[in-house]
């Protein structure tokens, strides 16, 4: 390139930091709740998981890495309503304040 060409003179270059995988699990869930067989589905890793049930209600939510293992996932809907749970290497349960219980895994 010849010195004072245009490209060389409005190249400017832009630095920014990685964004560090945390290494949480993540990818495509599907649930089950135990008694109706009612379906949650959705995708999502680390702090951005999204799932929307049957009744087509999103709940958003996150996962947090525990100490032996195991990830703890907390999800919220836009009514206030929560579920919480946890997954190891063999699945993932999630239990809302009714006491109603979803079963699944994580592909």
């Amino acid at each position: 390139m010849a010195r004072g060409s245009p490209f060389q003179q409005n190249c400017t270059v832009i630095y920014r930091r990685k964004r560090r995988n945390r290494g949480i699990a993540g990818g495509w869930f599907t649930l089950e709740q135990e008694r109706t067989k009612g379906r949650l589905s959705g995708f999502g890793y680390g702090d951005f998981i999204r799932l929307r049930d049957e009744f087509g209600n999103v709940w958003r939510g996150s996962a947090e890495e525990g100490p032996d293992d195991t990830i703890r996932y907390r999800f919220r809907d836009a009514l206030g309503r929560s579920v919480t749970g946890v997954s190891d290497t063999w699945g993932l349960v999630l239990r809302d304040e009714r006491g109603k219980t979803w079963r699944g895994f994580v592909e």
